[in-house]
């Protein structure tokens, strides 16, 4: 039998609450990678998930292999040729394809096409990964305490090594 979580809800008629965002909604965040839109954030769901569309200009890039602690993480292909490592292997993932990575596990995404991509990050539970997004930019003017300080408090534990796309290590960057 199928089973659903405890009702949240306890009101008899409905509420008129839903939000609606259009395509063409200007992205919340600009960076020289490309653009984040924030669909639904850990607040406006209240905790429930995270939802962004990060659309890849093209330059290579993506974070190394890394787990989370508190949260998964889902990844849908919209358009392009994404790199995804499952924490076994690189897949080239394309239109429709989708990478579903329990809590803890290891992952990594890279643009190397040379082209534009663009994919849906979900994240659950919800957090605040608004701040991860804006915070990845100031990086290199960080202390390494400050950007160990900043990883801890997104739940993003990288690792020393990953696996590149042809199977060998390379070291992280």
């Amino acid at each position: 039998p199928m089973t659903y979580p405890s009702p949240r809800y306890f009101g008899e008629t409905g509420e008129i609450n839903a939000t609606f965002r259009p395509a063409n909604s200007t992205p919340e965040l600009i960076t020289g990678g490309g653009a984040y839109h924030y669909l639904a954030t850990n607040t406006s769901t209240d905790g429930e998930f995270g939802l962004y569309r990060v659309d890849m200009n093209g330059a290579p890039g993506g974070p190394s292999l890394h787990f989370h602690k508190t949260i998964s993480e889902s990844f849908f292909i919209l358009s392009g040729r994404m790199n995804l490592f499952d924490g076994e292997r690189w897949i080239e993932a394309t239109e429709g394809d989708f990478l579903y990575v329990p809590v803890g596990g290891l992952h990594a995404f890279r643009n190397d096409s040379g082209e534009p991509a663009s994919m849906l990050m979900l994240f659950a539970p919800g957090a605040s990964r608004e701040g991860y997004f804006e915070g990845i930019t100031e990086l290199a003017g960080l202390s390494d305490e400050e950007r160990t300080r900043f990883f801890i408090e997104h739940d993003s534990y990288f690792t020393d090594m990953r696996k590149g796309p042809q199977g060998g290590f390379i070291r992280r960057a």
